[in-house]
């Protein structure tokens, strides 16, 4: 193959479009219902977050590895796709229902219910989320795949956008309309991955080798000690823990320190989205071009200067209009940041999946892609529960959010400056399109 497969890797983005859609309304709609409809505390609210993330620390690891070894007509990773999509667009359908209520049900068994919704949701996402982005890599060549990530991507922040924008106005209609927003546009956009995508059919068979294991995987890498693997792992749990941090706790950051109206401060996310989508595909080329690691670090670098800014300036200052933009109004000085956040977040989340996988083989992906999401798992539960300590212990003070972010970026940069591998290989073996019939071979006729 010369050249990505543009067409096919757009389809394929679809997949992750369902994905993050669908996490986009989870993550800035939830945290308001639960301190607005249910009065729960900062730091409630950041262990809630994550008991579900407690959960999926075991499955979607697992998930990747079972996903390498399983063979069905239809592959190795769209089963798992097919299963757990509508489970998870179905509960988060619910949730709103239960917490307005829409449904007649008893005062106390409000919240019992919602978190019943909101953690079905979760391990649901968490079943097919590992094995339809290790489809990437495996049907993209090592030297594509930081091109290829952009694309997902850019599908994935298009999600992200459709979820701010349209469910920050759909919100101020009714707080239900978000949530059934997102559980449609997971079940089309799985149907049009399913419809149009054919995982590749040739594995390689070798009865000697040993059959992917996470748990062993994940014990060589101390055991051997691999370097390069350890150290983009370590980085990849530092800058997840002030992401999800952050992501967790900024609509009630604009909400209650700004002073932003709900549907504002869920709305000027969109800002930090849409710069991502349009840095996603820059990306990706920059990481093909001047290489992963450097591009990562640049992005890093950046990210810690504008989250160290946010917490510096005054909230008069943030709060300065600068410009206009349709749709937006007046863009306040935290908007922009913002902007500047998403694009330097996409030199850093589009060229570590490529670094991660490859670090192996073609038959480990899956593996490797769970191991990936181990680490950020882990960020996950750490994250919202750290901050949510600081929060609470400042007197509810959510600026502190961007102080303890930059410390943790800070030491991601440190993990990934002393890689010396995972860069793009020039020959590479994937699970060949060729043998099936040319490089369109992925694309259902």
């Amino acid at each position: 193959m010369k050249r990505l497969n543009y067409g096919r890797t757009f389809l394929l983005g679809f997949g992750f479009f369902g994905v993050m859609v669908i996490w986009a309304v989870y993550n800035s709609f939830v945290p308001l219902f639960l301190a607005n409809k249910f009065n729960v505390q900062p730091a409630m609210i950041g262990f809630f977050m994550t008991i579900d993330n407690i959960a999926a620390l075991f499955i979607q690891p697992a998930v990747g590895s079972i996903s390498d070894r399983l063979r069905t007509k239809i592959g190795r990773r769209l089963p798992f796709m097919l299963t757990a999509a509508p489970i998870a667009a179905i509960a988060l359908a619910i949730a709103p229902m239960v917490a307005i209520p829409m449904l007649n049900i008893a005062e106390g068994a409000r919240l019992p219910l919602f978190v019943t919704c909101t953690v079905t949701f979760v391990l649901a996402m968490a079943i097919w989320r590992t094995p339809i982005v290790a489809l990437m890599p495996d049907i993209t060549p090592s030297r594509f795949r930081s091109q290829a990530n952009g694309v997902i991507n850019f599908m994935g922040g298009i999600g992200s956008i459709i979820a701010f924008l349209i469910g920050a106005q759909l919100y101020k209609i009714n707080e239900a309309y978000p949530f059934w927003l997102g559980s449609i546009l997971v079940v089309v956009a799985v149907l049009l991955v399913f419809i149009f995508i054919r995982e590749p059919k040739v594995f390689e068979e070798n009865p000697n080798a040993e059959r992917p294991n996470l748990w062993r995987s994940l014990a060589q890498l101390f055991k051997e000690k691999q370097h390069d693997a350890l150290r983009i792992f370590f980085a990849i749990f530092f800058w997840f823990v002030a992401m999800n941090a952050i992501e967790t706790f900024f609509t009630l950051y604009a909400n209650k320190y700004l002073g932003m109206p709900e549907a504002d401060s869920v709305q000027i996310l969109t800002l930090n989205s849409l710069m991502f989508v349009i840095g996603a595909l820059p990306a990706g080329y920059i990481g093909g071009r001047i290489g992963r690691k450097k591009t990562i670090s640049i992005g890093l670098a950046l990210m810690i200067a504008i989250m160290g800014s946010i917490f510096f300036f005054t909230k008069d200052m943030l709060l300065v209009p600068l410009f206009k933009l349709p749709m937006f109004g007046n863009v306040p000085v935290v908007g922009l940041l913002l902007m500047f956040a998403g694009l330097s977040w996409s030199l850093v989340n589009i060229n570590s999946l490529p670094m991660v996988v490859d670090l192996t083989n073609a038959i480990q992906i899956g593996t490797y892609t769970g191991l990936y999401y181990l680490f950020s798992t882990m960020a996950a539960i750490a994250g919202p529960n750290i901050n949510g300590w600081i929060v609470q212990l400042t007197g509810n003070n959510y600026s502190s959010i961007f102080i303890i972010g930059p410390i943790f970026m800070i030491a991601a940069l440190v993990s990934i400056l002393g890689m010396k591998g995972g860069e793009a290989r020039q020959a590479d073996h994937i699970f060949a399109d060729e043998s099936a019939g040319g490089e369109d071979a992925t694309l259902k006729e």
